[in-house]
């Protein structure tokens, strides 16, 4: 078939991969200049196929009072007159409950250990240069009461396919030295040997120059034509575009082309940061990824630089920098590694991540002809970008799936 995929960040180009290595003739178009510069640039870089637990959980409401309240709060919640929020923040209020969140999670750990086969496999390709590493992950605990749920987790985790270990204060600072400085503040931690790392937009430029001519940046697509509830083509700032079928994977964007077609996915911006500090001779980096559990915060390796990612605005449709966050970010890594010792000032960025009320993804046929869509991964878009590009690719061929039919449709 003609497929054209929308979308060039780490979601459209791995789907297009999957999909040109069905034997499909493939375009990509994308209104950005350069592949992954929107929500792939400068994610939090982890690969964290066993943390897929939604934000949606039974303590949301105890923690609203915060959000609402507290500037620095790692998720803050800024109302807005806006009925698209209070749609999807209805929505995520409804999938806040114990039993939703315990099948959503099992439903995504599904997704994540099939995509940890498919990102090992594409990482594989010696022509895709990403900074990728097997580092493992270590969540780190500064509350017993947190550490003693994270155990209860990890049980429940185990008993789907993951292995982790619970450790002790000691055996952390073993696992990782660059946290001797906070050493009498951690209780504990969570380790899992099967997580990544990577540079998410240098794996989206090496995957757009496997595309060549088949990638058309700079392409606004900016209506669906739709006749007899099928779509008929695209219109495009450069001219009119029609193939057999379409796949939406524009993230945030996905939003307002499903909307034209009549359809509801659900798709919100939720606001991420991010710095890279370039490391120098002196510094004291971790090379485990870590996750400070307390401040929400995420650490991961990139070479010879080192990403720190972390909080959430729901609220905040604007991908500008906003600068008291930066400086709480900054402030929380002096904190956590005050021995980083950076060459120089970190790279400062933002981000909206495409995030569904119930924290799954869509991935598969819309109920319009020709349209598909692989969207809504929220912050897990790197995670499971190359399970969800083969499950779309999957079912456009009609073929068998790792992943159940049923998991992740419209």
């Amino acid at each position: 078939m003609n497929i054209i995929v929308i979308g060039a960040g780490i979601i459209g180009l791995t789907t297009a991969r999957a999909l040109l290595a069905d034997g499909h003739d493939v375009t990509v178009l994308d209104e950005a200049a350069q592949a992954g510069v929107g929500t792939s640039k400068a994610n939090g870089a982890q690969l964290s196929y066993s943390f897929v637990a939604p934000l949606a959980d039974s303590s949301v409401l105890g923690k609203l009072p915060g959000w609402l309240t507290r500037r620095d709060a790692p998720l803050r919640l800024r109302l807005r007159a806006d009925p698209a929020q209070w749609r999807w923040a209805l929505s995520f209020l409804a999938a806040c409950r114990r039993d939703t969140a315990a099948r959503t999670t099992a439903e995504l750990l599904q997704l994540g250990l099939h995509s940890r086969r498919l990102t090992r496999a594409l990482v594989q390709d010696g022509a895709l240069s990403c900074d990728f590493s097997a580092s493992g992950k270590l969540l780190v605990y500064q509350d017993a009461a947190a550490f003693a749920g994270a155990r209860a987790q990890m049980h429940y985790q185990a008993s789907l396919g993951c292995e982790q270990h619970a450790l002790g204060r000691d055996e952390c600072l073993a696992l990782e030295p660059a946290l001797a400085d906070i050493g009498q503040r951690v209780v504990g931690g969570v380790y899992t040997p099967s997580e990544d790392a990577a540079d998410c937009q240098a794996l989206c430029a090496s995957l757009a120059r496997g595309l060549g001519a088949r990638l058309r940046l700079g392409t606004r697509v900016r209506r669906l034509r739709l006749r007899g509830g099928a779509v008929q083509a695209l219109e495009t700032s450069a001219g009119e575009m029609q193939a057999d079928a379409y796949v939406v994977a524009n993230g945030v964007g996905a939003q307002a082309l499903c909307r034209q077609a009549g359809l509801q996915p659900l798709i919100y911006p939720l606001k991420g940061y991010s710095l890279t500090y370039a490391l120098g001779p002196d510094s004291r980096a971790p090379r485990t990824s870590l996750s400070d559990v307390h401040n929400k915060v995420v650490y991961a390796r990139l070479g010879d630089r080192l990403r720190v990612a972390g909080m959430v605005d729901i609220g905040d449709r604007d991908a500008g920098i906003d600068g008291g966050r930066i400086h709480q970010l900054k402030e929380q890594v002096r904190r956590y590694l005050p021995r980083l010792a950076p060459a120089g000032e970190p790279e400062a960025w933002a981000g909206l991540r495409p995030a569904r009320p119930d924290g799954k993804p869509l991935i598969g046929r819309t109920p319009v002809r020709g349209l598909w869509i692989n969207a809504g991964h929220g912050a897990l878009g790197f995670t499971l970008a190359a399970g969800s590009a083969g499950v779309l690719a999957d079912r456009i061929a009609g073929r068998p799936s790792p992943i159940s039919d049923t998991l992740f449709q419209w």
